[in-house]
Order: C-alpha cells, then sequence, then structure tokens
C-alpha cells in the first residue's frame, strides 16, 4: 500500500485555555472523497485550518505527503476552499484566477491558460469577464471552487463547498468533483449527510474536538441492513407488512417514510428482491433503496 497522504498523529490545538481539537489521531490515502463531519464546534474547520497551514497546531504531528503543513514542498500540491471566500470585486473573474496562477509560478500565458481552463471546468466560461457581485451565489460559489482547483493539485480541502446552494448547483458540484477524483483527493466539509453519502468513501466524525469515528463508507458489504425511503407512507400496514417478511430481524422507522430493515443475510441472501417483490405487490412506491444503513443512522442513532 502507498504512503498516506494525511498523517495526523495526537493532534491538538488550544484557543485561550479551551480545546479546540483534543489529541486525535488518523490517516487519510489517496482516493476517492473524505467527509469531515461533526456539529457546529466541533473542530473541523480547525482541522482543516490546520491542514492548510493557516494555524499551528498547539501538540501532536501533521505531515501531507510527508511533510509539514505550510512546507514549500507542497506548493501546487494542496489547495482549500475556506467556507466563505469571496473574490475581489474591482477585478473580473478571470483575470483575478489568472493571478492565483501567476502566483503559483506560471507565466502570463500560462496563467490566462488555466484560468479559462478551471472556469470551463466549473461552466463559468461565459462569466469569465464579469466581475464578481455580477454572479449569482450558486455562481459564485463555483467561481471559488474554480480557484482551488487551479494548478490541478493532489488534495483539496473544502469546507461547505454547497452550503446555500439550489439542487441543481449543489448536483452540477457533486458531478465534478466525482469526476475530478480520479486524481484528486477531496475532504469535504459539510452538514449534508446525504450529500456526503453520495460522494465519500471515508468518513472522519468529530465531535467536541474528538474523534469520534475514522471510517470506511458506505459499509455496504455488510449486507444484513437495508434502507428503503418511500415516497408515501401507508404507516402501520408497510411496517407490519415489512416485519413479517421471511429473514426479518426487525424494523425500525426512522423518519415518517424511512424505514431501516435488520434481516438475516444469511437466510435471505436475495432480501432486496424480495422487499421490492412485496412493495410492488401492495402497489407502495419507494424513492430509494439503499444497501446497509444510511450516514445519519450510523453516525448518530448509536445503534
Amino acid at each position: 500500500m502507498s504512503s498516506p497522504i494525511i498523517q495526523c498523529q495526537q493532534l491538538s490545538k488550544q484557543f485561550s485555555g479551551k480545546l479546540a481539537l483534543d489529541n486525535i489521531s488518523f490517516e487519510i490515502q489517496a482516493g476517492q472523497p473524505v467527509a469531515l463531519v461533526g456539529p457546529n464546534g466541533a473542530g473541523k474547520t480547525t482541522l482543516l485550518s490546520i491542514l492548510s497551514g493557516y494555524l499551528r497546531a498547539s501538540a501532536g504531528t501533521v505531515r501531507l505527503f510527508g511533510h509539514k503543513p505550510g512546507s514549500s514542498a507542497l506548493f501546487g500540491r494542496l489547495s482549500a476552499l475556506p467556507q466563505d471566500a469571496q473574490l475581489d470585486n474591482n477585478f473580473s473573474i478571470s483575470k483575478q484566477l489568472s493571478l492565483y496562477a501567476r502566483l503559483q509560478g506560471m507565466t502570463r500565458q500560462q496563467a490566462s491558460s488555466e484560468a479559462w481552463r478551471v472556469l470551463e471546468l466549473m461552466q463559468l466560461r461565459d462569466a469569465g469577464n464579469e466581475q464578481p457581485a455580477a454572479l449569482s451565489h450558486g455562481m459564485g460559489k463555483r467561481v471559488a471552487i474554480a480557484q482551488a482547483l487551479i494548478g490541478q493539485p493532489n488534495l483539496v480541502l473544502l469546507d461547505e463547498p454547497t452550503a446555500g446552494l439550489d439542487p441543481t448547483n449543489a448536483r452540477n458540484i457533486r458531478q465534478i468533483v466525482t469526476e475530478l477524483s480520479v486524481d484528486t483527493t477531496f475532504i469535504i466539509s459539510s452538514h449534508n449527510l446525504a450529500e456526503l453519502e453520495r460522494l465519500c468513501s471515508t468518513v472522519l466524525h468529530l465531535d467536541k474536538g474528538q474523534l469520534q469515528i475514522q471510517t470506511a463508507q458506505p459499509d455496504n458489504q455488510s449486507s444484513g441492513y437495508l434502507t428503503v425511503h418511500m415516497l408515501d407512507s401507508p404507516g402501520i400496514e408497510l411496517l407490519s407488512s415489512l416485519q413479517q417478511m421471511p429473514g426479518v430481524l426487525k424494523v425500525k422507522q426512522q423518519h415518517n417514510n424511512e424505514y431501516i430493515i435488520h434481516y438475516d443475510a444469511q437466510r435471505s441472501a436475495d432480501f432486496d428482491q424480495q422487499l421490492l417483490a412485496c412493495l410492488a405487490s401492495k402497489g407502495w412506491n419507494y424513492r430509494q433503496l439503499i444497501k446497509g444503513k444510511t450516514l445519519e443512522e450510523k453516525l448518530f442513532s448509536g445503534a
């Protein structure tokens, strides 16, 4: 196995006597996007700031590609998007992106070409000559992500990249992250667990500065669980039908239209097909079927 791209050992950060990060240790391999989750004040932004080199740790060690955060060896390999990143309204978008490319050592011509490349990537080429103030919130967010992608970095840290976006813009950003994940590793901090579940293969769960979970996600190989989201909920009749299916051990109604089914995988290897047949026979419409538990359920149910 190749060396981890991020290694944190007994990492702590203290502000005015209060621990924002409390002795956390983890490793991240290059590959699919990583989710960074936790409530407000959990330490997510502090961790991203330390990885970016904006803050220094109070204790412990951090290595990115074998180097300390802020090292010149990381120049061009690491980029970050703060949650409220903004551009200067006095200059066009393409000029500002060209400036950031020049700061990476590109020639004027290379920088201009790179600015238009990332704008094209984010489907914003037509807006390149606009000032930031002329853009919608969604377009401004995509410009900020374009800035983070300049120079094709190996590691990109995104803090709430889709916060406040409409479903169409959020979907476009998810699609771009998925496409770029072949060559770039993303760490994404977000409160949108459904979005992270679609994107990420690994989860870091912080709470009160402590790392609660570092796990591969989703754990769909543990096929003793199915989560079904219904378009409408027949209520007690549906719950009763699910509980009477062969091999079912327990059914939990998580929300009005979401049911988590725990079943005997050895007895019912084709349980998903049996479930779909049951729903079809009753004329009940489902919206989504997930093999395993949802990310929200795994993190916060305690089950």
